[in-house]
């Protein structure tokens, strides 16, 4: 399995790598709505709500959706390296919302009390998890009876056009996020906990045009990360013909989607 799905401390002590990935979404979506946006808009946010958000990275959601969000929200940020808390409390408080607190936290073993939250989400992290069934049953723990969970992920398909051109590192050609946690395991899992879990699939492609910023997102994390040079030189003459073969424009299939299930009373 690929470290960005087991190298935790080493891809998230803060945000950097993980920009260097963000990039290729932010630059060559093409959507009628951005990631955020859409994911804001899927929410069952009311005036007051409590929410947590486990494994909040350098909270990039709630800056970019603040104008869409209902008024005072009580914002929990959780992630296990205490840097990308850090980095998302510092953000997060500037924008309007009732309180904004960050605690550094292990999804497997949330430091909440029973009934906590209105709402939690966990957006693209449970493929982190060794078990992600533990983390699904502590976020039903600390929702309130009518709580909602929130789960994002990628599913099997996603970007196999870039991952394939992993294999010169002996990689699969699949999204290592999704064979740890694609959509299989999100519904399985959730409809397990709560009883009942929808689906809804963001309707977006990529249409990448600069092969640099393929290679810098694929050489983030091990095996790219750390490769010797003569794979780094296969690596570059599989983008370069890629990109040859599809007349300089890589189209590319996303495949990500929102899960969400709710907290019988």
């Amino acid at each position: 399995m690929s470290s960005i799905t087991t190298d935790n401390a080493g891809q998230y002590g803060d945000s950097r790598k993980l920009a260097v990935r963000a990039r290729l979404h932010s630059e060559y979506t093409i959507a009628e709505t951005g990631w955020f946006p859409w994911v804001a808009a899927q929410l069952p946010l009311k005036p007051g709500d409590r929410v947590l958000d486990i494994g909040c990275g350098p909270g990039w959601f709630w800056t970019a959706v603040a104008n869409l969000l209902p008024e005072q929200l009580d914002l929990t940020l959780a992630d296990l390296s205490p840097g990308m808390v850090d980095e998302a409390v510092a953000r997060c408080s500037a924008l309007s919302l009732s309180s904004v607190r960050g605690k550094q936290a292990d999804a497997a073993a949330l430091p909440f009390e029973d009934g906590d939250f209105d709402l939690v989400i966990a957006m693209h992290m449970l493929y982190h998890l060794p078990d992600p069934a533990a983390g699904i049953a502590e976020m039903w723990r600390v929702l309130k009876p009518g709580g909602f969970l929130a789960v994002t992920t990628n599913g099997i398909g996603n970007m196999r056009e870039i991952y394939r051109l992993t294999a010169v590192f002996g990689s699969a050609p699949t999204d290592p996020a999704a064979e740890a946690f694609g959509y299989e395991a999100a519904e399985r899992l959730m409809r397990s906990q709560f009883g009942n879990v929808a689906m809804s699939e963001y309707p977006a492609s990529l249409r990448i045009t600069k092969p640099e910023d393929v290679f810098l997102a694929l050489t983030s994390y091990p095996p790219g990360e750390g490769a010797g040079g003569p794979e780094i030189a296969s690596f570059r003459q599989a983008i370069a013909e890629a990109f040859r073969q599809s007349n300089g424009v890589l189209e590319v299939r996303r495949e990500s989607a929102l899960f969400l299930s709710r907290k019988t009373a």
